[in-house]
């Protein structure tokens, strides 16, 4: 899944992903390094965030990100470093979930199986 991030901030994105969020950096390919942007993997998700020189946050559209277990430490990880959590477990069975913002504005879901 790719998200969109602006020129230049492949710093902010690597402390938020992998700082925050506690996903590993993926090396991207040689022949795509020039484009700017990074990768990230972990928790069986794989993100790239790609450079867009129009850059415009997505605040509605956003990826639903599975995350197996320790939903609310992450919550608590979100919450010390300054980013709003907005939880919405009883809007979908199944499942506790929340809602957050990536350093660019762009709107993240987090989605723990309760059973």
């Amino acid at each position: 899944m790719q998200i969109a991030c602006p020129r230049g901030t492949e710093d902010v994105l690597r402390s938020f992903y992998a700082g925050v969020l506690g996903l590993a950096e993926k090396p991207k390919p040689a022949a795509l390094v020039s484009r700017g942007g990074c990768w990230f993997v972990g928790h069986g998700i794989e993100l790239h965030l790609g450079v867009e020189d129009d850059f415009r946050p997505a605040r509605k559209a956003h990826p639903g990100l599975l995350w197996e277990s320790g939903l609310a430490a992450l919550a608590g990880r979100l919450e010390a470093v300054g980013h709003d959590v907005v939880w919405a477990n009883d809007e979908l069975p199944g499942f506790r979930r929340f809602h957050t913002h990536d350093p660019h504005g762009n709107r993240l879901e987090f989605l723990e199986p309760t059973a």
